[in-house]
């Protein structure tokens, strides 16, 4: 059976690298914020063109971080796309704040900012909550569209965060959502494009005060230096604690894992950009639509994802022929029964509601071969439901 996602062959290929880097980690024995992840910290920001990089335990906890430094609370709205994985309006409710669902682009399937404007100007009109944060996700790998989304944040006085979680190392322009946003996350589970072998998760950041709150928060609310300007204490900052805080700190072993891959990260994504093409022309002719990426944007192809009109059809004859797929998301968040008390942007979310019965995802990852990519294609294309 074709793999959906082929993490061992990039194992393999780096040629126990990541195991050489694993054993020093061990022997090491800093194995709990040790010097990889200092180090590892150090190159993610310098390939996200960020002032700061905090690792994290997971891409959720690193979506909270933020949220806590900037005090939501109950009250407040975060505006989030309901076409996406759950942890993305998870950590809302944490606060007691409330997540407000918006609709998504039909051709890229990120948030519509049309429809956050109409959405935050509805609950603005509405008084019972108070507009705060908006979090764009970079879906599939797609960057959002953050020049129009950070135009609404700036109008009505909002944080923007991109969710990056699957779209880190998406570019617009040259430039990373960064640019834009006033954080960016992302996740380090082994599936995604530049994963680990855990969990693992990191904020970016260009604001230097955020930063300190958010590596006080990460750690139990420890003093940083912001909290020591006036004071003095000359024991380990963790036994101070200046505001409640989590335990979420990335593994060194992990860092280890993420040192490695981040050298070949960045001709990885040229490699699935050259795979994405190729299976855009190969199966444009036999499915209803393949991907669209903007002029001047490019993907990190976190997944590769189509439509088709019969869809579960087509994913039962692909799996006859030997081709995992996926499907995400069958279920919006807004449908989903954890969720659908809260609210949703003005005349409800159309387009996620479409793309839930058509889109699946096909096989991709930075090792595809050419011989397997075409038995996909011809799996594809010989379905004639």
């Amino acid at each position: 059976m074709i793999p959906f996602i082929d993490l061992q062959a990039q194992r393999l290929r780096l040629g126990g690298k990541i195991e050489a880097a694993v054993q020093e980690a061990v022997v090491g024995g800093a194995w709990v914020m040790g010097p990889q992840v200092r180090q590892f910290e150090a190159d993610l920001a310098a390939f996200g063109k960020a002032k700061h990089a905090l690792g994290c335990a997971n891409g959720t906890d690193a979506l909270a971080l933020p949220l806590m430094a900037w005090g939501v609370g109950r009250g407040d709205a975060v505006f989030v796309p309901s076409f996406t994985f759950a942890a993305t309006a998870e950590v809302v409710p944490w606060f007691d704040a409330e997540p407000v669902f918006i609709d998504v682009d039909e051709k890229t399937y990120n948030m519509d900012p049309g429809h956050l404007a109409a959405a935050v100007e509805a609950t603005i009109a509405e008084g019972r909550l108070t507009p705060r944060v908006v979090i764009a996700v970079d879906l599939f790998g797609q960057p959002a569209d953050y020049a129009a989304i950070k135009a609404v944040c700036d109008k009505h006085g909002l944080k923007l965060i991109s969710d990056s979680a699957q779209g880190f190392g998406c570019t617009i322009d040259g430039d990373h959502p960064l640019k834009w946003a006033d954080v960016t996350t992302t996740s380090f589970f082994p599936a995604k494009p530049l994963g680990c072998y855990g969990d693992g998760g990191a904020v970016l950041t260009d604001d230097d005060e955020l930063a300190q709150l958010m590596d006080s928060i990460r750690v139990h609310g420890k003093a940083v230096a912001v909290d020591l300007k006036d004071r003095t204490f000359d024991h380990d900052p963790k036994y101070l604690n200046m505001r409640i805080g989590l335990n979420s700190r990335l593994d060194t072993i992990q860092a280890a894992v993420l040192i490695e891959k981040l050298k070949v990260f960045g001709e990885e994504i040229e490699w699935r950009n050259r795979i994405a093409k190729r299976y855009n022309e190969g199966l444009a002719p036999h499915v209803s639509a393949v991907p669209e990426v903007p002029e001047g944007n490019v993907s990190n192809w976190a997944q590769y994802t189509i439509e088709h009109p019969n869809r579960d059809a087509l994913a039962a004859h692909l799996k006859e022929q030997g081709v995992p797929t996926a499907v995400y998301y069958p279920i919006p968040l807004h449908l989903q029964p954890a969720y659908e008390m809260y609210p949703r942007g003005p005349q409800g979310l159309p387009v996620t509601e479409r793309l839930m019965e058509i889109v699946i995802s096909l096989p991709m990852h930075s090792d595809l071969d050419e011989a397997t990519q075409d038995k996909v294609i011809a799996a594809v294309a010989s379905f004639k439901g």
